[in-house]
Protein backbone atom coordinates (compact mmCIF):
# COMPACT_ATOMS: atom_id res chain seq x y z
CA UNK A 1 0.00 0.00 0.00
CA UNK A 2 2.90 2.35 0.86
CA UNK A 3 4.06 1.86 -2.78
CA UNK A 4 0.88 2.36 -4.24
CA UNK A 5 0.65 5.87 -2.47
CA UNK A 6 4.23 6.51 -3.24
CA UNK A 7 3.61 6.22 -7.02
CA UNK A 8 0.44 8.02 -7.40
CA UNK A 9 2.07 11.21 -4.95
CA UNK A 10 5.86 10.77 -6.90
CA UNK A 11 4.19 12.57 -10.17
CA UNK A 12 5.23 16.45 -10.48
CA UNK A 13 0.59 16.87 -10.29
CA UNK A 14 -0.85 17.07 -7.28
CA UNK A 15 -3.16 13.67 -7.47
CA UNK A 16 -6.15 15.25 -5.64
CA UNK A 17 -5.27 18.91 -6.86
CA UNK A 18 -4.15 22.00 -4.43
CA UNK A 19 -7.87 23.11 -3.21
CA UNK A 20 -9.27 22.07 0.17
CA UNK A 21 -12.11 19.96 -0.19
CA UNK A 22 -14.98 21.41 -0.18
CA UNK A 23 -16.90 19.90 2.74
CA UNK A 24 -13.89 20.41 5.22
CA UNK A 25 -13.35 24.18 4.02
CA UNK A 26 -17.05 25.03 5.34
CA UNK A 27 -16.79 23.59 8.22
CA UNK A 28 -13.38 24.91 9.62
CA UNK A 29 -14.91 28.50 8.13
CA UNK A 30 -18.27 27.63 9.82
CA UNK A 31 -16.88 26.44 13.27
CA UNK A 32 -13.76 28.47 13.15
CA UNK A 33 -11.72 25.65 15.76
CA UNK A 34 -8.77 27.25 17.00
CA UNK A 35 -5.46 25.58 18.29
CA UNK A 36 -4.37 22.44 17.30
CA UNK A 37 -5.53 19.96 14.83
CA UNK A 38 -4.65 16.85 13.18
CA UNK A 39 -4.78 15.63 10.03
CA UNK A 40 -4.69 11.97 9.39
CA UNK A 41 -3.75 10.25 6.00
CA UNK A 42 -3.05 13.91 4.95
CA UNK A 43 -1.72 13.29 1.05
CA UNK A 44 -0.13 16.24 -0.55
CA UNK A 45 -1.81 18.51 2.07
CA UNK A 46 -4.22 20.47 0.88
CA UNK A 47 -6.56 20.35 3.25
CA UNK A 48 -3.38 20.74 6.10
CA UNK A 49 -2.19 24.06 4.49
CA UNK A 50 -5.79 25.21 4.51
CA UNK A 51 -6.37 24.75 8.29
CA UNK A 52 -3.03 26.47 8.37
CA UNK A 53 -3.99 29.20 6.62
CA UNK A 54 -7.05 29.96 9.24
CA UNK A 55 -4.54 29.70 12.20
CA UNK A 56 -4.50 26.58 13.17
CA UNK A 57 -1.75 24.62 14.06
CA UNK A 58 -1.14 21.46 12.09
CA UNK A 59 0.30 18.06 12.48
CA UNK A 60 -0.44 15.50 10.06
CA UNK A 61 0.45 12.42 8.81
CA UNK A 62 1.09 10.13 6.29
CA UNK A 63 2.46 6.46 5.27
CA UNK A 64 4.17 8.13 2.13
CA UNK A 65 7.05 10.05 2.01
CA UNK A 66 6.08 11.59 -1.96
CA UNK A 67 3.07 12.77 0.37
CA UNK A 68 4.97 14.89 2.64
CA UNK A 69 7.20 16.32 0.31
CA UNK A 70 4.58 17.52 -1.81
CA UNK A 71 2.98 18.78 1.00
CA UNK A 72 6.00 20.56 3.07
CA UNK A 73 6.58 22.07 -0.79
CA UNK A 74 2.89 23.00 -0.89
CA UNK A 75 3.40 24.71 2.17
CA UNK A 76 6.24 26.73 1.47
CA UNK A 77 4.13 27.74 -1.85
CA UNK A 78 0.85 29.35 0.56
CA UNK A 79 3.84 30.46 3.08
CA UNK A 80 3.07 28.43 6.36
CA UNK A 81 4.17 25.69 8.37
CA UNK A 82 2.96 21.99 8.80
CA UNK A 83 4.51 19.43 11.44
CA UNK A 84 3.93 16.31 8.93
CA UNK A 85 5.33 12.77 10.32
CA UNK A 86 5.50 9.91 7.86
CA UNK A 87 4.53 6.28 9.76
CA UNK A 88 1.07 4.65 10.21
CA UNK A 89 -1.15 5.27 13.27
CA UNK A 90 0.71 3.03 15.13
CA UNK A 91 4.14 4.80 14.36
CA UNK A 92 3.14 7.96 15.39
CA UNK A 93 3.57 9.25 18.69
CA UNK A 94 -0.10 11.51 19.53
CA UNK A 95 -0.26 12.63 23.34
CA UNK A 96 -4.33 12.21 24.59
CA UNK A 97 -6.29 15.41 25.14
CA UNK A 98 -3.84 17.48 22.93
CA UNK A 99 -6.04 18.24 19.18
CA UNK A 100 -8.51 20.58 19.49
CA UNK A 101 -9.74 18.92 15.75
CA UNK A 102 -9.27 15.80 13.60
CA UNK A 103 -10.00 16.06 9.70
CA UNK A 104 -10.30 12.98 8.25
CA UNK A 105 -10.87 13.69 4.10
CA UNK A 106 -11.60 10.22 2.30
CA UNK A 107 -9.08 8.69 5.27
CA UNK A 108 -10.32 5.50 4.46
CA UNK A 109 -8.43 2.45 6.87
CA UNK A 110 -8.91 -1.33 6.63
CA UNK A 111 -11.49 -2.42 8.10
CA UNK A 112 -9.58 -4.62 10.70
CA UNK A 113 -8.33 -1.09 11.87
CA UNK A 114 -11.11 1.45 11.16
CA UNK A 115 -13.22 1.05 14.43
CA UNK A 116 -9.53 0.78 16.42
CA UNK A 117 -8.26 4.51 14.65
CA UNK A 118 -11.45 6.29 14.90
CA UNK A 119 -12.09 5.30 18.96
CA UNK A 120 -7.94 6.74 19.13
CA UNK A 121 -8.75 9.95 17.45
CA UNK A 122 -11.40 10.83 19.78
CA UNK A 123 -9.14 10.03 23.13
CA UNK A 124 -6.54 12.46 21.18
CA UNK A 125 -9.71 15.58 21.06
CA UNK A 126 -9.41 17.81 23.97
CA UNK A 127 -13.04 18.13 25.60
CA UNK A 128 -15.40 20.72 23.08
CA UNK A 129 -13.27 19.55 20.25
CA UNK A 130 -14.33 18.22 16.50
CA UNK A 131 -14.16 15.70 14.17
CA UNK A 132 -14.72 16.78 10.77
CA UNK A 133 -15.11 13.83 8.35
CA UNK A 134 -15.75 12.97 4.53
CA UNK A 135 -15.38 10.24 3.11
CA UNK A 136 -16.94 7.56 0.86
CA UNK A 137 -20.08 5.55 1.06
CA UNK A 138 -20.51 2.20 0.29
CA UNK A 139 -22.88 3.14 -2.52
CA UNK A 140 -19.36 4.41 -4.41
CA UNK A 141 -18.70 1.26 -5.84
CA UNK A 142 -21.21 1.84 -8.76
CA UNK A 143 -18.98 5.49 -8.82
CA UNK A 144 -15.88 5.19 -10.80
CA UNK A 145 -14.93 8.88 -9.23
CA UNK A 146 -12.42 7.67 -6.74
CA UNK A 147 -12.19 5.93 -3.34
CA UNK A 148 -11.36 1.93 -2.09
CA UNK A 149 -12.35 -0.67 -3.98
CA UNK A 150 -12.83 -2.79 -1.22
CA UNK A 151 -16.49 -2.74 0.29
CA UNK A 152 -15.24 -2.95 3.24
CA UNK A 153 -13.04 -0.21 3.54
CA UNK A 154 -15.74 2.16 2.63
CA UNK A 155 -17.77 3.71 5.32
CA UNK A 156 -21.90 3.55 6.06
CA UNK A 157 -23.71 6.07 8.51
CA UNK A 158 -24.09 2.95 11.21
CA UNK A 159 -20.46 2.43 10.94
CA UNK A 160 -19.54 6.06 11.32
CA UNK A 161 -22.04 6.47 14.37
CA UNK A 162 -21.25 3.86 16.32
CA UNK A 163 -17.18 4.73 16.00
CA UNK A 164 -17.73 7.92 17.21
CA UNK A 165 -20.49 7.15 20.04
CA UNK A 166 -18.32 9.16 22.20
CA UNK A 167 -19.17 12.23 20.80
CA UNK A 168 -21.77 14.29 20.42
CA UNK A 169 -23.62 14.14 17.59
CA UNK A 170 -23.66 17.76 15.36
CA UNK A 171 -23.52 16.13 11.72
CA UNK A 172 -24.37 13.07 10.23
CA UNK A 173 -25.50 12.46 6.68
CA UNK A 174 -25.06 10.33 3.01
CA UNK A 175 -25.17 12.83 0.26
CA UNK A 176 -24.84 12.41 -3.81
CA UNK A 177 -22.01 15.28 -4.82
CA UNK A 178 -20.14 15.91 -7.72
CA UNK A 179 -16.25 15.66 -7.18
CA UNK A 180 -13.98 18.23 -9.02
CA UNK A 181 -10.60 17.60 -6.79
CA UNK A 182 -7.82 16.69 -9.16
CA UNK A 183 -7.18 13.84 -11.47
CA UNK A 184 -8.57 10.86 -9.36
CA UNK A 185 -11.50 12.64 -7.57
CA UNK A 186 -13.62 13.72 -9.87
CA UNK A 187 -17.27 12.90 -11.40
CA UNK A 188 -20.30 11.93 -9.51
CA UNK A 189 -20.17 10.56 -5.75
CA UNK A 190 -21.39 9.30 -2.91
CA UNK A 191 -20.14 9.94 0.63
CA UNK A 192 -20.50 10.50 4.22
CA UNK A 193 -20.46 13.37 5.96
CA UNK A 194 -19.79 13.43 9.86
CA UNK A 195 -19.02 16.09 12.58
CA UNK A 196 -18.68 15.22 16.00
CA UNK A 197 -18.12 17.59 19.29
CA UNK A 198 -15.98 15.83 22.20
CA UNK A 199 -18.08 16.11 25.87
Amino acid sequence: MKEFWNERYGQEEYAYGTSPNKFFKEQLDSYQPKGNILMPAEGEGRNAVYAAKTGLSVTAFDMSEEARNKAIKLAKANQVELNYLTGTMEQIDLAPDSFDAVGLVFAHFPAILRESYHTQFCKLLRPGGLIILEGFSKNQLKYPSGGPRNLDMLFSLEEIQNDFKELNLLVLEENEIELNEGRYHIGPASVVRFIGQKR
